[in-house]
């Protein structure tokens, strides 16, 4: 079994949760919920490793917070 970390936003303009995994090229998905978007991307990424093993172009390393005057 295989982890990836997503990234998750909800857009403001459609109230859809967007989700994509860093680096991992097409690995990204919505869903009106965050269930179903972790369905979404669950299926997708399974989808892409079907064709192999990724050659991931970034990988995840955390958030960081900025405060501005």
């Amino acid at each position: 079994m295989k982890t990836f970390t997503a990234v998750v936003e909800k857009c403001s303009e459609t109230g859809l949760y967007v989700g994509y995994v860093p680096g991992f090229p097409g690995a990204h998905s919505q869903g009106t919920s965050l269930d179903e978007l972790h369905e979404n991307l669950q299926e997708v990424v399974s989808m892409l490793l079907e064709d192999g093993e990724p050659v991931l172009e970034a990988q995840f390393v955390g958030t960081q917070q900025v405060a501005v005057a």
